[in-house]
């Protein structure tokens, strides 16, 4: 008595058997090795403090993570730049369309090649994961080739240090030359105010109305005191000597210092040329230079906290770990492939023979 397998259904051989064939085909002899080189690195700043514990240790040079800047290296990893920035020379294109790697896993291997679709193709080998906690930032490359996925991790990793020195030199720099620029304003509005000052005395032939006409008023006041003398004296003699030869003299004496204080006055206020008015002039001229040489101090001021800034906004790639060199295929999981194609073929024959046998059922019915 001879024992006989019992033949499959062709329902049973198209979803599970040709399937799991198929699959154990792919995974064991077409399917590609695929290797990943990790990275890990932050982006600090001494502007900040660190958040969490791994922080503080992170920055123990006082340094702490920097979030705008990790911020922007995602991004940029994820652009379009990255790409054309790590295949300048062909590393990329090289990695993933060389002849040696199958069909089905190598950029372009059925359907026509262009930029967008390598694009696509490089975000699938490309995967950067921020740590919100530590803001460390895990960069992971795919390659066929475990040479080649440390050499791309590494191009990654140059390209995002490169972008954040420019980010950071640019900030330094903008800061710095908006600052610089206000202190040499205010240097040439101070100059050409010392300069209209100079000018103006020059001109009036005075270095200080203020004190000159001070210096008038107490010789006026000494002439007025001069004046009262001699008139007291000149009314005494009037009084009691109108014969005295003396009263012409003191007539002509008080004659003689009233017209000199009466012209020291008007130099010193009420005529055009009074010191009353180049006061005036010399006060607005005055104010104006005040104002310039405090304008001067507080943009150098600025200026130097500029510079204190832009060397707190300094920011740097640390690298935890260096890109790795795989030394064994995660990619693919073959066994564990065909398991899944045999038992989602089973899920599928179970479900398709349950369905065929309800419609049997009602067209018997």
């Amino acid at each position: 008595m001879s024992f006989r397998l019992p033949r499959p259904s062709p329902l049973f051989l198209t979803l599970v058997i040709v399937p799991t064939f198929v699959a154990f085909l792919y995974f064991a002899v077409f399917a590609s090795n695929v290797y990943v080189s990790e990275a890990r690195f932050v982006v600090r700043s001494p502007s900040r403090a660190a958040p969490t514990s791994l922080g503080q240790v992170l920055s123990g040079s006082g340094l702490a993570g920097a979030s705008e800047e990790s911020n922007a290296v995602v991004e940029y990893l994820e652009s379009r730049s990255a790409l054309a920035d790590a295949d300048r020379n062909g590393l990329l294109t090289r990695a993933y369309t060389a002849g040696s790697v199958f069909v089905f896993d190598r950029f372009g291997g059925l359907l026509p090649s262009n930029r967008e679709r390598f694009f696509d193709y490089y975000l699938g080998k490309v995967e950067v994961e921020p740590d919100p906690t530590t803001q460390v930032l895990h960069l992971s490359v795919s390659a066929f080739d475990p040479v080649q996925a440390r050499a791309i991790n590494e191009r990654l990793l140059e390209q995002s240090e490169a972008l954040v020195n420019r980010l950071s030199s640019r900030a330094r720099t903008d800061a710095v030359a908006v600052a610089e620029e206000d202190a040499r304003t205010a240097q040439r509005r101070a100059r050409d105010a010392a300069v209209a000052l100079a000018s103006y005395r020059n001109r009036a032939g005075i270095v200080d109305p203020e004190k000159e006409a001070e210096s008038r008023l107490q010789g006026i006041a000494k002439l007025e005191d001069d004046l009262v003398t001699v008139r007291t004296q000149l009314q005494q003699m009037e009084q009691f000597t109108p014969a005295a030869p003396q009263i012409p003299y003191l007539r002509s004496q008080v004659a003689t210092l009233q017209r000199e204080i009466a012209g020291r006055r008007s130099g010193v206020a009420g005529g055009r040329n009074s010191l009353s008015a180049a006061g005036a002039r010399y006060q607005v001229l005055l104010l104006d230079s005040e104002l310039a040489g405090k304008q001067l101090a507080a943009a150098l001021m600025s200026l130097q906290d500029a510079h204190a800034e832009a060397r707190r906004k300094r920011a740097y790639v640390e690298r935890i770990s260096s890109p790795s060199l795989p030394d064994y295929p995660i990619r693919p999981r073959r066994l564990g492939g065909v398991l899944a194609v045999l038992v989602l073929g089973l899920l599928a024959w179970g479900i398709a023979s349950v369905l065929f046998a309800g419609i049997r059922e009602h067209r018997e019915g």
